[in-house]
């Protein structure tokens, strides 16, 4: 019974550290593709300005 429990906990650790690296591999992607598109813009109203 203890061996059962131990491995159920490490099968959902190992679960919640999938989910909580995929949040940040989102977050990141996100954050990446915002500061792109941002950086683009400015670039785009830098030369329709001149």
């Amino acid at each position: 019974m203890n061996e059962n429990v131990i491995i159920a906990l490490e099968i959902m650790a190992k679960g919640m550290a999938g989910i909580f690296i995929a949040t940040l591999l989102i977050v990141g992607m996100v954050y990446l593709l915002s500061r792109i598109f941002s950086a683009s813009k400015k670039s785009n109203t830098d030369q329709y300005n001149e």
